[in-house]
């Protein structure tokens, strides 16, 4: 995983409706140990981080000023 901030978009969340919102957007922490098992690193609703399955969410390039603007408000 890269060093850089990624972010995803969820895509599906019927397993976990209190936990991820579709169609929001959360930013990955990096967990290689996650990544190798196909699953990501994310805060989710409750303010803590979980993994989750990577099919969950959608990678998304972001314009730089909105990147700035998430990671600020977080």
């Amino acid at each position: 995983m890269s060093t850089k901030t990624q972010f995803v978009i969820c895509i599906k969340n019927e397993d976990y409706p209190a936990s991820l919102q579709l169609w929001k957007i959360y930013r990955v922490l990096p967990d290689e140990k996650g990544a190798r098992h196909n699953l990501i690193r994310v805060i989710d609703e409750s303010g803590e981080d979980y993994l989750f399955s990577a099919s969950y969410f959608v990678p998304v390039k972001l314009p730089q000023v909105v990147k700035s603007a998430i990671l600020a408000a977080a």
